[in-house]
């Protein structure tokens, strides 16, 4: 029987691929925390793609704003509109999330890519996709701060900093967009989420190969909290979303991929386990001001890509092909919950994808949880 699931993704499309043998060596291009903001997407460049898209795509795709939707929240707290983009009719509804931190950059051009990819390619692989799922699509989550260039976003009274990707919380939500995009998301009630993220550069800790990506659940697998939702079920389909991924990328040229972790070598290395996180909300079932009274929940995943605007610039190589990364694992992901072929996949192979040895949990409900 096939378990519904929830995708908070955001990421990268089909690009040209531009592969480097920076990613097969220990050292990574120089950035000197220098990036080239020209070739990074704007607020204006992301409403352009996502109305000629719509456009060309001739009623297949509908671009709206919450505004249009007739939400009470429905703008940033610098008045700028908030899209979503949908595309599909199957009865699966996958919620695809990118920058939601705006100096992260590639989770709006990889939804973008892959809005792209099903307007434009009408393949069998492509339609089963859109036949089986309905995709609600945030390019940019947070334009404010992606237009600011910085983490998190400015309350417009106070001019205080707010990390979007912790405001979805009982004591939390100071955001207006944080209460507009929840309130979309209880109307939705996904059945799979994805989000996508960028990470600093790291090396693999045995080999120094340098990381170019890695793949979390932000409620640790076999962690204090993930194995006691859903009976377990959660627990099983995140690893068997992350497996599946991680099967269709390892082979993809220059890539190099591991489980997310934080920490590092000399201080030891932790799983995260946030409640007050996102995705972590949704799988939580969180309600908040009555607006999810059924505690509607589902599975969610992350990729975190390697570089940032915070590290500078991976250079045009290692842009076009950290984008591609994205969006072909997340594809293949969608490809895998349309056919089922997901919940094929041993959750037990979550072990099999590298990762350092870690030591505990990292939380903010329970402070450090050793790992015993």
């Amino acid at each position: 029987m096939r378990k519904t699931l929830i995708i908070l993704i955001s990421i990268s499309m089909l690009f040209t691929v531009f592969a480097s043998p920076a990613f097969a060596s220990k050292n990574h291009p120089s950035t000197e925390g220098n990036t080239n903001m020209s070739s990074i997407l704007t607020y204006d460049d992301m409403i352009n793609e996502l109305e000629k898209l719509e456009k060309k795509s001739g009623g297949e795709l509908e671009v709206t704003t919450l505004k249009e939707l007739g939400y009470e929240f429905n703008q940033s707290e610098q008045n700028r509109d908030l899209y979503v983009a949908k595309i599909g009719d199957g009865p699966e509804k996958v919620w695809i999330q990118g920058r939601i931190h705006g100096d992260e950059p590639y989770g709006a051009e990889s939804t973008l890519k892959l809005l792209k990819k099903y307007v434009n390619n009408q393949s069998p692989e492509n339609q089963k996709i859109l036949e089986e799922l309905t995709l609600h699509v945030i390019p940019m989550y947070n334009p404010d701060g992606s237009e600011m260039n910085i983490r998190q976003t400015e309350l417009s009274d106070s001019g205080k900093r707010i990390d979007l990707n912790r405001d979805w919380a009982e004591d939390g939500f100071e955001a207006v967009e944080s209460k507009a995009w929840y309130s979309y998301w209880a109307d939705v009630q996904p059945d799979f989420g994805i989000d996508i993220h960028h990470q600093g550069l790291k090396e693999d800790a045995e080999t120094g190969d340098a990381i170019t990506m890695s793949l979390g659940v932000s409620l640790a697998p076999n962690g204090p909290t993930l194995p006691n939702l859903e009976d377990g079920l959660y627990n099983d389909v995140t690893r068997q979303a992350q497996v599946h991924v991680y099967d269709s990328l390892k082979d993809y040229g220059y890539t190099n991929i591991d489980r997310y972790t934080v920490g590092s070598s000399s201080s030891g290395f932790s799983e995260i386990d946030i409640h007050g996180g996102v995705v972590s909300a949704m799988m939580l079932g969180l309600n908040f001001n009555g607006l999810n009274e059924e505690e509607h929940s589902h599975p969610a995943v992350f990729f975190e890509t390697s570089g940032n605007t915070r590290d500078g610039n991976l250079g045009q190589r290692g842009r076009g092909h950290n984008i591609q990364q994205n969006v072909l694992g997340v594809h293949n992901l969608l490809h895998g919950l349309a056919t089922d072929e997901v919940y094929d996949a041993d959750p037990e192979r979550w072990d099999e994808i590298p990762r350092p040895e870690i030591n505990g949990y990292f939380t903010d409900h329970s402070g450090f949880i050793p790992l015993d």
